[in-house]
């Protein structure tokens, strides 16, 4: 990744800080002047969007530092880590939730100044929209895992504060306190849910998960149309790293290919491959023909 982009990750993240902070402290207001607990439901997830702005800020200045000695390959996947931790969070979260609505179900309190209140979180909510937007887009323009863990947390805060909103307009409609906490609850298994989801994507991340199909695609066809010279290709295998692609495979050539030869074919491999992801570490094992295949094969396209 270019020195500008890193940049622009740690800028990011150290703004989510203040940004997560400020929305905090206005839906705190909201619930203060109303009294309502899915309010504070809503509140109390945005406790965790502070935790998780101040982990993203430190992780990714870590992931971002230079290989060394001790970690020859990088320390991309620190990013995986604040993703899990994040979700972890959000899961706690829930669970507060869960626990201050049912307190309140046997004995449901009507909202006190509701269109201030409501207002308030209203604001709220269109900040946290234009962060998630920014923090999504930049992130995986970027493909930063954390940045875009904390967008797609954010993002479902805004769904769940539109919720919250058509809930409790509901209440006040039908003259019912009972939504309220009844709304709390259902806000807290959609956060379980998006918990889950940052959690299971982060772990496919550092069980060294594959590239996507269509980015495998992508390679191949970099490939069969770079590899002229060679005799095939196979064992073809990639993984994701944070912010890095790790492409590696088998380069067979003829056993009377001169060394600089096949080096030739490789650079050319790299920079077709880099082409398509901009820093990938891509190691290639060049072998003499005879070898038996194995793995993923590219069929490599012949001169004409």
């Amino acid at each position: 990744m270019a020195a500008s982009g890193k940049q622009s990750i740690q800028q990011l993240a150290f703004w989510g800080i203040p940004v997560s902070l400020g929305v905090m402290a206005i839906k705190m207001a909201a619930w203060w002047v109303t009294g309502s607990v899915a309010l504070l439901s809503d509140g109390l997830e945005s406790f965790v969007n502070v935790a998780a702005a101040f982990i993203a800020f430190f992780v990714i200045r870590y992931a971002q530092k230079p290989a060394d000695a001790d970690h020859p390959f990088g320390h991309h996947k620190a990013e995986y880590l604040s993703a899990v931790t994040e979700g972890v969070l959000i899961v706690v979260a829930a669970l507060l939730i869960v626990q201050a609505a049912v307190g309140h179900l046997s004995n449901p309190e009507p909202m006190q100044a509701p269109a201030m209140g409501l207002a308030i979180n209203f604001v709220a909510g269109i900040f946290n929209l234009v962060w998630a937007r920014i923090l999504i887009r930049e992130g995986r323009a970027h493909r930063s895992v954390a940045l875009v863990a904390d967008g797609q947390h954010i993002m479902s805060d805004v769904v769940t504060s539109i919720g919250v909103l058509g809930g409790l307009l509901l209440a006040l409609w039908t003259g019912y306190p009972i939504f309220d906490p009844i709304l709390a609850i259902l806000v807290a298994l959609n956060i379980l849910y998006q918990g889950y989801a940052v959690i299971s994507h982060s772990i496919d991340g550092l069980m060294d998960k594959a590239v996507l199909p269509v980015e495998e695609a992508a390679i191949k066809e970099a490939i069969a149309t770079h590899a002229v010279g060679s005799l095939g290709v196979h064992d073809l295998k990639t993984r994701i790293a944070g912010s890095v692609t790790f492409v590696d495979f088998h380069l067979v050539v003829p056993s009377s290919m001169a060394v600089g030869e096949a080096h030739k074919i490789c650079d050319r491999l790299e920079d077709a491959i880099r082409a398509i992801h901009a820093g990938a570490e891509i190691t290639i094992h060049v072998e003499p023909e005879g070898e038996k295949a194995h793995g993923i094969r590219v069929r490599v396209i012949k001169e004409h």
